[in-house]
This record gives C-alpha cells, sequence and structure tokens, in this order.
C-alpha cells in the first residue's frame, strides 16, 4: 500500500501544497515507481483526513510540474516518460520560491496590488502616491520638451548624477535647513532602496532595532529578511516617547532607531519640539544612529513646516531620506540620503552591485524640477489640493460614520488614520469593501491591531471621496451587521 505522510495542520504551508511535495519527494526517491498507481482523490482524502477538494489541488500541482498523469479509466499514475536512463526531472518552483530568504509582501498588501490590478475601477483610498489630477504632469513635460536628455547615456557616478546631488544641497538647506554637501548625498531608486541599502550593509542579521509603533517599516519584509529583531517605540498625539529608546537599549541594546517624525505614516502625528531635542540627546548619549524617513514634511498645510531631525543634529547621528516620491511624480524612482561620506561610499558600493547605477534620465529631470520655477508653485497647488481632499474626506467619514469611526485631523501628509469603535476583523472588512468598489489600507499591517484603517486622500479624485466613503461605510456596516 502506498504510504504518504500526513499533512501538519499547525504549518503555515497549505495542506494541499504539503501533499503534493510529499508525493514529489517520493517519486524523486524511487519509492513510487514510474507507472504506479496512486490513490484515487477520494480514497487519499479520507487516509488524510482531508477535504478531497485538498487532493484535487495536490494532483493538479503534480500534474502541472508533469510528475503524475491522469487517464479515464486507468486512474493516477507517476508518469512513465520522465523515467530512463537519465531522469529528468522538472524543477519544484514551488520550493524554490518559497525557500528564498527574501520575505513576500505581507499578505493584505498582496491582497489590495491583485484588486487594484483586476479593477481599475475601485475606488483607490490605498494606494500612497499623489493622483494624476495633482501631479506636476504639465510640468515635467514642459521640462522634457525644453530640454535634450539624448546625451551619451553610459553609467553614471555610483553615487548619482552630479547635477542632482548639487541640486539637493540647495534644495536641502533652503526647504529643510539640512547643510549637506553633494559627497554626503546618495541617490536612490526612493526611500525603500534607501531602507533595504541600510539593512543590508549597516546591521547584521540578530542586530535589534527600533522602530515606530503603528509603522509603516512594520509593512516592510525587508527588515525580517535581514534577519533583524524588531522592537516597537509606541506613537502617541506627540511622536515617540525618547525614553523608551532608552529603555530598549537597556534591554535589548537595539543598534538603530528608524522614525517618521514628520506626517508619521500611518497616523498623521508630528514628533513633538520637546522630545525631538531628547530624541537626540538620548541617540547622541547612547551612540545610536537614528534613521529619518522624511517624504511628508513639505505637505505641512499651515505653511508651518516642521523642520527634521538632521536640521538640528549636531553630531551627525541621523541618517536622513527623503524622496520626490510623495510631493512630485513617484514614477520618477528618485529619492535620496544624507549621511557621513563613508557610508554613502558603502552604500554606493553595494547599489553598484545590484544595478550599476540609476538612470541617467529621471536625475536630469528631478535636477532641473528642482531648479526650475515650477517648483515652489507646484509645492503651493499640492497643498491646497491636499487640504482640500483632506476635507472631502473627513465630511464624508462625519456624515456617514460619526458614530462607528474616530480619528485625529492630520496637518500634512497624505493619509488619515481612523480606529473603528465596535471591533471588526480587517479580511471581513477588506473583502466587502472590494466587493462594493473601493479599497484601503487595514491597520495591521503596519502592527496596529484589527479594527484600524489608513485612508490615503491624496490618489483619489475629489469627486470620488465621498462615493468611497459611501461605499466603506456599507461595507463596514455589513460586516458588523448592522443593514
Amino acid at each position: 500500500m502506498i504510504i504518504i505522510r500526513q499533512p501538519d495542520r499547525q504549518s503555515s504551508q497549505p495542506l494541499y501544497q504539503q501533499i503534493a511535495d510529499d508525493i514529489e519527494q517520493r517519486i524523486s526517491n524511487g519509492e513510487f515507481t514510474p507507472g504506479s498507481l496512486l490513490p484515487s482523490e477520494r480514497k487519499l482524502a479520507e487516509r488524510l483526513g482531508v477535504n478531497r477538494s485538498t487532493v484535487i489541488l495536490a494532483y493538479s500541482e503534480l500534474r502541472a510540474l508533469g510528475i503524475i498523469e491522469s487517464r479515464t479509466g486507468s486512474g493516477t499514475r507517476v508518469a512513465k516518460f520522465k523515467w530512463g536512463a537519465t531522469p529528468k526531472h522538472t524543477p519544484n518552483w514551488h520550493r524554490y520560491v518559497e525557500g528564498g530568504s527574501f520575505l513576500p509582501n505581507l499578505s493584505f498588501l498582496r491582497r489590495v496590488r491583485e484588486a487594484l490590478q483586476k479593477d481599475n475601477q475601485l475606488i483607490d483610498f490605498a494606494s500612497s502616491e499623489l493622483g494624476t489630477d495633482i501631479s506636476p504632469v504639465d510640468e515635467m513635460n514642459t521640462l522634457i520638451d525644453e530640454n535634450h536628455y539624448t546625451d551619451y547615456l553610459g553609467y553614471d557616478n555610483p553615487q548619482g548624477f552630479a547635477p542632482l546631488r548639487e541640486a539637493l544641497v540647495t534644495h536641502l538647506h533652503q526647504y529643510r535647513g539640512i547643510r549637506a554637501t553633494a559627497s554626503s548625498i546618495l541617490i536612490t531608486s526612493g526611500s525603500q532602496q534607501s531602507l533595504y541599502l541600510i539593512t543590508q550593509c549597516l546591521l547584521a542579521p540578530g542586530d535589534a532595532v527600533a522602530i515606530e509603533d503603528p509603522s509603516y517599516c512594520y509593512s516592510l519584509p525587508m527588515f525580517q529578511s535581514a534577519g533583524l529583531r524588531l522592537f516597537r517605540l509606541p506613537v502617541d498625539e506627540k511622536g515617540v516617547r525618547p525614553e523608551d529608546v532608552r529603555e530598549l537599549y537597556k534591554k535589548h541594546r537595539i543598534k538603530m532607531i528608524f522614525i517618521n517624525p514628520n506626517y508619521q505614516n500611518p497616523t498623521g502625528t508630528v514628533l513633538n519640539d520637546g522630545r525631538r531635542a531628547e530624541l537626540l540627546n538620548v541617540a547622541s548619549e547612547l551612540g545610536l544612529p537614528i534613521v529619518e524617513d522624511d517624504p511628508f514634511s513639505l505637505t505641512g498645510y499651515d505653511g508651518a513646516i516642521p523642520m527634521p531631525l538632521k536640521s538640528t543634529d549636531p553630531i551627525g547621528s541621523v541618517l536622513y531620506i527623503g524622496s520626490f516620491s510623495k510631493i512630485a511624480a513617484p514614477g520618477l524612482r528618485v529619492g535620496w540620503m544624507v549621511a557621513p561620506h563613508s557610508v554613502v561610499e558603502r552604500l554606493a558600493d553595494a547599489r553598484q552591485q545590484m544595478d550599476f547605477g540609476l538612470s541617467v534620465v529621471p536625475q536630469k529631470l528631478a535636477a532641473q524640477f528642482l531648479n526650475s520655477h515650477y517648483f515652489q508653485p507646484h509645492l503651493d497647488r499640492l497643498r491646497m489640493h491636499l487640504i482640500y481632499k483632506r476635507d472631502l474626506l473627513i465630511a464624508s467619514l462625519q456624515q456617514e460614520l460619526s458614530e462607528l469611526i474616530s480619528f485625529s485631523v492630520p496637518q500634512g501628509g497624505l493619509h488619515l488614520w481612523c480606529k473603528i469603535i465596535p471591533k471588526v476583523s480587517d479580511t471581513k472588512l477588506l473583502e466587502e469593501a472590494i466587493r462594493n468598489g473601493v479599497i484601503f489600507i487595514p491597520g495591521s499591517v503596519y502592527g496596529s491591531e484589527s479594527g484600524y484603517v489608513r485612508f490615503t486622500y491624496a490618489k483619489p479624485k475629489a469627486e470620488d471621496i465621498a462615493a468611497g466613503i459611501s461605499r466603506f461605510a456599507s461595507s463596514l456596516r455589513a460586516v458588523l451587521g448592522l443593514t
């Protein structure tokens, strides 16, 4: 009798995949010989105590690999044609996909991406980017028409296009109060590549780091892929508490702090001035680097733009990360890091191993946009449109869900962080919302408990916001059984 191992119901691997892998391994080992008859789907399901559909999926996987074949009247057998004097095996790509050290995105994020790809009519409160109506599309096209991009397009300096770094020196001083030199700036493809380079090159597996709670960093598997141990810094209405950093250092010897102090993603909070000074003091006292991700600060709605930690960093504790994605054009894929030159050289060397440097064309366009008379008017219009969309979103939530949801009004950024007052399942709410034609990011993606929601109001058109919240409200009431 053919023996097949019982699947482990505590494993994160699907039951059908465990069954398929076991049969495939036994065939490879010669335990099941070419042409031998396998149990029927019904009998194997009974023997293993699983649904027949589970065995059907397992057999389908093996048939797709060419390992087994099924014929009406003769059952399911180990394939004969794969065997001979020199056995030939199709690689088990599933094992390779599951076996890499770089983890996949969180399941919620994969579900959101899948839904958006399938249905472009969804009202999108999930995508953390500017909509076409508030991006500087016309300005960019004008710059492209006015300038030539047909120079020699060879490999560029691994630190990035020199004129862009020079433009950033002026930009960072004028808008962010940061004094930098071209040699202290590394151009990246965006904030995520900056974070990836830091986690891969400046830290080692087993190192402990501190991240905000909730935090965008929690949604990035790159931290776990790098083997880092994550410890949380709770965020309240004034941001993180510096004394929590000291406690984490005592308990876990954290080696780095990751923080988004201005219009934090996802909560929209701004780190209190007093806490900023104290955080820098604690970091310098303990010799801890701070990675400051600052994509949103220039969106500050009231004109009183909060300055970055880096602008008041007296001893060089802060690695400063910025990007064009949240203020201009995510498709340019242009970001930057300000760091000590030794760090820039190390990360530039690593990045060169990955891609030999970024495309020069978007870097040229970014430099010209920064230096142009279009930049400041664009920022002014961007803030105006974001305030308008934020207020539309808030008015819609108050009209539809005032008794079921609570939030604080952000003064900058792209997001509104909401708490659903009754207990609710993130999974059920997301699926119901997708069915109703609207999509958002569940708060658990950022490390929160179930029942929080992040709405991004920069992407949807203004005329779609009220309809989107109406659909979300219907979805929430359906999941809560209030309809």
